[in-house]
Formats: structure tokens, C-alpha cells, sequence
């Protein structure tokens, strides 16, 4: 930096008094972090390993300090997959009043083909997933260690949801075929009823004809892919045929959207069918 025309000793002056008013400046604007959730790091004697739990507690948790709230449980739950977006609409749908307030929980995956199927027959199947089939073992980890661990951490009810999309849809339905008590609620995005020559469809519909009255919520929807439309379809001619009582539920199709762009708009639409606020009756 140089000015003409000035004495040495004060240039000096004006450019030490410059210098010191940029750092006063950058002192006043101080960076703080974003933090939207928390994240713990459960070490499992199910499953052998140390797992990430992304956790987001809604603004009603730290302003009503006695209550307690309602979970929805998240498979594909890691920073980098799907907790983030799914926080943001939770967010959202709650500060606009379409959403009772939940604590939202999100599973990060380690393997994720593993966890999320079951076991299966077919030879494409085994191919493309030659790990498969710790899906039991997975729903295990959920049911002896992360709830109780989330139950114990945080103010909760009793009043559960699990979320998955794809292959976690499918892990959605088999949870509510093996351990329907887990959760009251289950939603089901564009699952991968495909899978294993589509056993999930047929097996549940043996277990209804044994069982009709399972006493839960069911929200599933299909993006506009025929194949993924198409399995999704026959489970729900399934659960007509079936004439489920107890079984509260919902099927939708999106024909406009594909496997990767039908997250969002099922999610915040089951939200809102499935937790809608209380309507406020005017005094």
C-alpha cells in the first residue's frame, strides 16, 4: 500500500490504524456453526458394530421442557442420504401447523444391502446383492438397542413410525409382516417389493388370512417407473382381496415422478395424512 505525498511516520500511522480497523471488523463477524440435529454413535452387540444415529428434535421439544413426543424412526438416515432433506420438510410441516411435532431419528447406513433385505431365492438377487440377508438381524439392532437407547436419551411416547424408501421400503413392509408391534406407523416409499420374486406380497397375504387384524397405519406409494408401479399395484389388489380390518391403509401412485425424485412429495404428503395437527376450533 503506498500514499504519496505523506510523511513516513504517518503513513505508518494511517496504515497501522487501517490494519487495525480490518481486524476489529473481522473480530465483529464471528462464524458459528449450522447445527440442526445431533449425532451419537451406538456400539451394537447385535450387529457387531458401532452405528450413527442422526437425531433432530423439534423447537416444541426445547420450548415445552414436560412434554413428551412422538418418533419417527428413518432408515437411510446419514448426513449424506436422506436425514437432512427429510429434517428440513419435518421442519417446515411443522413450523406451517400441517404436522403434529416428532422426533425425527435417522439411521446411517454401514452396509446397506445387507441390512435392508431378506433372504431370497432368486439368482439375479443373489448376484447383484451377494451379501444379502441381515435384514432380521438389522430389525433386531432397532428393536433390543436403538429404541430403547432413544427412548431412555429422550422425552418420548410410546407412539412410533418407521419411514424407507426403495430397498428400505421393503425393509418398511417386512417390519410390519415380522415385528408389527415395533411401530403403529409405517410408510413405504416406492419399496422394492420386487424383491425375492415378490415372497413379501405373498407372505403377507398368508399372514392376514391368519391374522386380519393387525391395528396399525400403513401409508405406500409408487413412482411412475412400471416395474416398481407394478409390484406395488399387486400389493394393493392384495390387501383388497384380503379385506384387512385394522389395517388403516393408503397406496398412492405418482406417475410424474421417478424412484429418484419421489422421496419428497410422498413423504410430505403421508406426513400430513398421517400426522395432521389438531384442528384448532375457534372459541
Amino acid at each position: 500500500m503506498r500514499f504519496f505525498g505523506l510523511k513516513p511516520t504517518l503513513a505508518f500511522a494511517l496504515t497501522l490504524m487501517l490494519v487495525l480497523a480490518a481486524q476489529a471488523s473481522h473480530a465483529q463477524t464471528q462464524v458459528k456453526p449450522l447445527i440442526i440435529g445431533e449425532s451419537l454413535e451406538l456400539v451394537s452387540k447385535v450387529v457387531k458394530e458401532t452405528r450413527r444415529i442422526n437425531v433432530y428434535l423439534p423447537e416444541a421439544y426445547t420450548a415445552q421442557a414436560a412434554s413428551a413426543f412422538p418418533v419417527v424412526y428413518m432408515l437411510d438416515g446419514g448426513v449424506a442420504e436422506d436425514f437432512l432433506h427429510i429434517a428440513g420438510l419435518m421442519q417446515v410441516s411443522m413450523a406451517n401447523g400441517s404436522m403434529r411435532p416428532f422426533i425425527l431419528v435417522g439411521i446411517e447406513n454401514t452396509v446397506r444391502r445387507h441390512d435392508l433385505t431378506g433372504p431370497s431365492e432368486n439368482a439375479l438377487d443373489k448376484k447383484e446383492v451377494p451379501n444379502l440377508g441381515g435384514s432380521a438381524l438389522f430389525r433386531q439392532f432397532i428393536a433390543d438397542e436403538l429404541i430403547p437407547e432413544i427412548e431412555q436419551r429422550y422425552r418420548t411416547t410410546k407412539e412410533r413410525a418407521l419411514v424407507g424408501e426403495s430397498l428400505a421400503g421393503l425393509f418398511t413392509l417386512e417390519c410390519l409382516l415380522h415385528a408389527p408391534d415395533l411401530f403403529q406407523t409405517y410408510i413405504a416409499i416406492d419399496p422394492s417389493l420386487w424383491w425375492n420374486d415378490e415372497a413379501l406380497t405373498t407372505q403377507f397375504a398368508e399372514k392376514l388370512r391368519k391374522q386380519p387384524r393387525l391395528a396399525k397405519k400403513l401409508y405406500f406409494a409408487s413412482a411412475g417407473q412400471a416395474g416398481m408401479a407394478n409390484v406395488a399395484n399387486k400389493f394393493s389388489d392384495m390387501l383388497k382381496a384380503s379385506q384387512v380390518q385394522g389395517l388403516d391403509w393408503t397406496y398412492e401412485n405418482y406417475p410424474k415422478e421417478t424412484h429418484a425424485s419421489i422421496y419428497h412429495p410422498a413423504a410430505l404428503t403421508a406426513f400430513r395424512q398421517l400426522f395432521a395437527a389438531p384442528v384448532k376450533t375457534k372459541k
